[in-house]
This record gives structure tokens, sequence and C-alpha cells, in this order.
């Protein structure tokens, strides 16, 4: 009885954590306007010498839900994101394609997608973000690769 006593709780310590995580998480908003929304973070990422990543994606999408925790989750990424970048989302999903603003990108084969921008806006990289994935999870490798690659360096 004790035992199952304490898988009870350990189950329900589980899942309020994750409960607080997905709450905390920055959700990708139907109603939000990319076009302003780039203008304010082009501005951000001026003043911070960071690169842009347009995470293009929706709440309807698993993929999303688990880029957004391996992030949060995974030290060294975490720290590369928060020291190089600055990461925008854009949603795509039935209530709002944001067809216009995903238009001047190139074509995205499938969610998450990430582009690399440059301060300006000017886009420098699209990333499949199914080449980063492994197994159902996302490989640290690959992705710290990925963020090396493409941050922001002083000349």
């Amino acid at each position: 009885m004790k035992k199952l006593f304490l898988i009870f709780i350990f189950m329900m310590l589980s899942i309020s954590s994750f409960a607080q995580t997905e709450e905390n998480r920055e959700k990708f908003d139907p109603t939000a306007d990319p076009f302003e929304d780039l203008k304010t973070v082009m501005a951000l990422a001026t003043e911070s010498n960071k690169r842009i990543i347009l995470d293009v994606g929706g709440e309807w999408c698993i993929w999303c839900h688990r880029i957004d925790a391996f992030m949060h989750n995974t030290e060294e990424i975490k720290s590369l994101l928060e020291n190089h970048y600055i990461v925008l989302k854009i949603n795509y999903s039935k209530e709002n394609k944001n067809e216009k603003f995903l238009s001047q990108y190139p074509q995205i084969e499938g969610y998450p997608h990430f582009f690399v921008l440059d301060e300006t806006g000017k886009l420098l990289h699209s990333q499949n973000t199914g080449e980063l994935e492994k197994d159902k999870d996302y490989d640290r490798d690959k992705f710290i690769a990925f963020l090396e690659k493409w941050k922001f360096v002083k000349e």
C-alpha cells in the first residue's frame, strides 16, 4: 500500500510539473501580428547583437511542444539561445496560417520550422527541424551545431 501511495504521489508531482511547464511556455498566438512582432524583435536584436529565430508552428503541433521542452530543458541549448538569439513564435494553424507573412520565406515542409534571420530581418537560413530530431526527441549535438553555426559573431 505504501508503494502504491508513493507511485501516486510521484505521478501527481510529474503531472503538476508538466502542467506548470506547459503553463509557463510561450504559446503560438493566432491573433499576433508577425509583421509588427518582427519589427520589435529586429530592434532588440540590433541592440543586443543577436540573431533572430522565427519558430513557425502551432499549438496543435506535438513536435512544437517537444522542441519547446527540449530547448527549455537542455541547459547548453537554453544558454546558447539566451545569449545569441531572440526567438519569435509565428503561428501557423487553421485559425491563422499567416500566409502573407510566411510567403516572404522559403516553403515549409513540416512543423516546427525555423528561419534564422540577421538583426535587419534578412533571411540567413531555413532549417527543417526534422533534421535535428533523434527518436521521439531532438539530438543535442545536432541542435548545438545548428545554433553555433548561425549565432552572431562580432568581427
